[in-house]
């Protein structure tokens, strides 16, 4: 039997489950005469799947609504098949709900089918060696089979991998769609050859090896069989199209996205008591602590009781009110006054800081007890609310006073909201997102919803109850009061009660705590200035750029046509391998899991080396993807306001403790290739400015040299000398003076490899040399560095005894997988070893940008902002005659933001734009 591998990526074919459940017992209705018999099986299944394979990443795909591209290439697809049945179609938005709050990732995308989409993911996996288990009753998906792809159909229990599709079909994986087209296919409406059975289409393609093959020898073939093939020819391809899955879908996820997360017990609970399913319930509810029953409890700061309405909560005990007069809000200020601490949040019309309007601020000073002040609802019939000046009159010093300790939920959006409107947000003394992000990084997400479930086990009321889905989706100023002060006053009372669940946990280990009251907690502030300073760019140079590779790729397009002697979509990857490998016969370098010659990126690059057309197909794909992703997008980012470009920093979201940056991301504007450097180009200075970079000088090795105490590294760091070139000198026994540019470049492979855990066959393949020759490359750098041998090895052992690792200043990193066995394992020890040398880099930067931010703000107004951060890198805009001393005292600071065993230096350059400061 075929043995499946140890924790595969799973795809399930949704569909293919959907309607296996439909037409199988049990067939359960519930109290309401709602059928849920096919949302009971589905399930069913995966919860049998996940027993039995203890999977840590799975995808549950199902077809989306409306027509494919198959029915754009043959109307008549599928056209044989009966609608879906009625009380089918109701079941599956309600399954739907049940499989995301089971923690498995969904995934339906419109125009292909969900084979298309599980081929693509298989494909991707088996490009990564990563293992794919697809669980699914389709038989097409046979062609998807290969050496890391295997299918399962969990009905029968059957697995096959390529000898089992040989044994079940006939042929190998790469002949199934050969197979299939000769068979067709009356479910699908695939039209094939009449009369041809599976037994036929096996002897054909055994005697004629392909479907071309066949039709190359359809008059050899004689009697009524060779004459309905004969007629058949003229649609064969088109059958082998359709029969075809698609391998390059266009996704928004990669594998590691589709990792499992923790159930939404409290959500499961409630869809499993709509479909009635009652042992699902009771089971869930075995060692769940039981809630605190909401009741309805009086007002205690009532003034005009027709205008204050206190707001009912479940699951909490809660005193929540609104506050519409002068009498109420001076009330809720001395509450505020008096309190040692208070929860405080903001609700607005947009997420972007930038955009967002404030419509009402909430507050909470204890447990349960908290209001909502709305200031901008504006709905038909809205009440009255208090005049804005007058609010800010009384509350505006109290937010602005840094003696009030306040706690929020992601603050930093909140402070850049109240800014724009005019208050000030100082006193942050504790944020419940960044103290989860500290307490544990990997532990859950850092959103409200998912830590009151995990730390109160509570459901919060979602956005979407209130304010409705999609199109018709209200702001929060159009929003009842009724509705909108229940759920803004919820928000103040969850962040304390989560506060009060969380800090204590933090408090009691100092280095936790000091990574959070030294670093995170102030960072905030910082990011928050940085991300509504912005950053200019030139938009008419973007434009041009845009206009310019518009151009090229018409060029490019015309000059591809020209060599493939026909028009054909450069984008398509068929088309490409028709016209490459079957045309113009070049070598075939690798294939796809299905056998057929691959078009991906590293063999476009290895064929460019000797021909015209990959080497235009590179470029084009190249020239396409800045077009759409920079210059095309940046522009029509500047804020109208600014003039700049915002992006967000977002701190809880890497598991290492680096910064990401979204919308636009601002770490990945490209820097390798001249065009991504034109794109820099257009992040420029005001006038009378430059822009200046400062960046640290290998940072993550000279940590490695400071961690693992290895004196050759320690020397090389101290001494000055450039760490590469030292390293070639010890892995090749030559003098400094002696080594070459390739010594270099190897000797630079083998020290940033360690660094991430690289095996000697990543090295060997990153260096295209033999594995025995990188092995070799590694036993010498071990022999002359044993430090660094000597620190992973203890990190290792480290990690697997008390599950994390940790940084220099103490952040830790929780490495669940380390105890577990195979590649999970592997990848959890390489990542052990990394992870103290990324996070340290992370939290020196960050040390950097608190100090640096701290003098910027002595420095005269107008002479000096702190525009960016990417990686480890800061970007300033500053004015021309503070240029060289303000550069001076940068570098100063940074090199003071943490003290190592080695020098920490920070290297900086100066331009007109951010090309030219790099």
């Amino acid at each position: 039997m075929a043995q499946i591998p140890e924790n595969p990526l799973i795809l399930v074919d949704g569909s293919s489950y959907l309607f296996r459940a439909y037409h199988s017992p049990p067939h359960f209705v519930n109290s309401k005469g709602e059928p849920t018999g096919a949302i009971y099986g589905v399930v069913n299944m995966l919860k049998s799947l996940v027993k039995q394979f203890d999977p840590s990443h799975v995808a549950v795909i199902f077809d989306a609504k409306g027509k494919t591209f198959r029915n754009d290439m043959y109307s008549d697809y599928k056209a044989n098949r009966p609608s879906m049945p009625d009380d089918l179609r109701c079941q599956i938005e309600p399954l739907h709900k049940i499989i995301k709050a089971m923690g498995f990732p969904l995934i339906s995308i419109g125009g292909v089918e969900a084979d298309d989409v599980i081929g693509t993911f298989a494909r991707i996996a088996t490009e990564n060696k990563r293992d794919v288990l697809i669980s699914t009753g389709d038989k097409d998906m046979a062609q998807l089979v290969n050496e890391h792809v295997t299918l399962i159909n969990t009905m029968t229990d059957e697995v096959l991998d390529s000898d089992a599709v040989v044994e079940k079909f006939g042929v190998a994986p790469d002949r199934i769609i050969d197979y299939l087209s000769l068979m067709g296919d009356k479910v699908d409406n695939i039209p094939g050859v009449e009369g041809c059975g599976p037994k036929t289409a096996v002897k054909w393609i055994e005697k004629y090896d392909t479907l071309i093959g066949v039709i190359d020898n359809a008059k050899s073939i004689k009697g009524k069989i060779g004459e309905k093939l004969a007629a058949a020819i003229p649609h064969l391809p088109l059958s082998y199209e359709l029969a075809t899955i698609k391998l390059d879908v266009a996704l928004d996820e990669d594998l590691e996205s589709l990792k499992i997360v923790d159930p939404d017990k409290d959500l499961l609970i409630q869809y499993y008591a709509e479909s009635e399913f009652r042992r699902w319930i009771a089971d869930l509810l075995k060692n769940k602590p039981t809630k605190t029953k909401a009741k309805k409890v009086a007002k205690t700061e009532t003034v005009e009781s027709s205008e204050e309405t206190p707001v009912e909560v479940p699951n909490v005990d809660a005193d929540y009110t609104t506050i519409l007069t002068e009498e109420a809000l001076d009330i809720w200020i001395e509450k505020l006054n008096a309190s040692e601490l208070f929860a405080f949040d903001t609700e607005t019309t947009s997420l972007d800081y930038m955009q967002a309007d404030l419509v009402g601020m909430s507050f909470a000073v204890k447990v349960g007890e908290a209001a909502y002040l709305p200031l901008a609802h504006d709905y038909l019939d809205a009440p009255e609310q208090l005049d804005k000046e007058l609010v800010f009159k009384k509350l505006g010093p109290i937010l602005a006073d840094e003696n009030k300790a306040k706690v929020g939920q992601n603050l930093k959006y909140d402070k850049s909201v109240l800014a724009r409107a005019g208050y000030e947000l100082n006193g942050i003394a504790f944020d419940t997102m960044l103290e989860s992000y500290t307490l544990n990084s990997v532990s859950t997400r850092h959103n409200m919803d998912a830590l009151a479930l995990k730390f109160l086990n509570h459901t919060n009321i979602s956005f979407e109850e209130i304010a409705g889905k999609g199109k018709k989706q209200l702001t929060f100023n159009q929003i009842s009061l009724e509705q909108a002060a229940h759920y803004a006053a919820e928000d103040a009372d969850i962040t304390l009660r989560l506060h009060q669940e969380i800090w204590p946990q933090l408090d009691k280990d100092p280095e936790l705590k000091s990574v959070f009251t030294d670093i995170e907690l102030p960072l905030l502030s910082v990011l928050s200035d940085i991300e509504r300073t912005g950053v200019k760019i030139d938009s008419q140079m973007l434009t041009a750029q845009s206009q310019q590779l518009g151009e090229r790729l018409i060029e490019l397009e015309k000059a591809a046509h020209d060599l493939a002697e026909e028009p054909f979509n450069l984008s398509s990857p068929k088309q490409l391998q028709a016209i490459l490998f079957e045309k113009m016969q070049l070598p075939v370098i690798k294939k796809t899991p299905k056998g057929a010659p691959s078009t991906a990126e590293e063999v476009l690059k290895e064929l460019a080396l000797t021909y015209s057309l990959p080497k235009i197909i590179m470029e084009y794909r190249g020239l396409s993807k800045l077009k759409s992703t920079y210059t095309d997008k940046l522009p029509q980012m500047v804020n109208e306001e600014s003039g700049r470009v915002h992006t967000s920093y977002h701190q809880a979201v890497t598991a290492t403790g680096r910064l990401s940056s979204t919308d636009p991301n601002l770490q990945n504007i490209p820097i390798r290739t001249e065009e991504g450097r034109r794109i820099r180009q257009a992040f420029i200075a005001d006038e009378g400015h430059k822009i200046m970079a400062a960046d640290y000088s290998q940072i993550e090795l000279r940590i490695m040299a400071h961690l693992s105490q290895d004196k050759g590294l320690l020397t090389a760091f101290a001494s000055g000398k450039d760490v590469h070139s030292a390293t070639a000198s010890e892995v090749f026994s030559v003098p400094l003076d002696e080594v070459t540019t390739d010594m270099r470049r190897k000797a630079k492979a083998v020290n940033f490899g360690l660094i991430y855990g690289m095996s000697a066959f990543g090295l060997a393949n990153q260096l295209d040399i033999p594995r025995s020759e990188a092995q070799h490359y590694m036993d010498t750098y071990f022999e002359r560095f044993p430090g660094v041998l000597t620190y992973m090895e203890t990190t290792r052992e480290k990690a697997t005894e008390q599950g994390y690792v940790e940084t220099l200043f103490g952040r830790r990193l929780y490495l669940p997988d380390i105890t577990k066995n195979g590649p999970r394992k592997k990848a959890a020890e390489r990542a052990a070893i990394n992870a103290p040398m990324q996070g340290t880099a992370a939290d020196i930067i960050k040390k950097a940008m608190l100090i640096v931010h701290q003098w910027v703000k002595q420095q005269p107004k107008d002479t000096i902002k702190i525009l960016m951060q990417v990686h480890d890198e800061l970007v300033f805009e500053i004015k021309e005659d503070c240029l060289e001393a303000y550069t001076t005292k940068i570098c100063e600071l940074m090199s003071q933001a943490a003290k190592l065993d080695v020098p920490l230096i920070a290297d900086s350059d100066f331009g007109d734009n951010w090309d030219q400061a790099h």
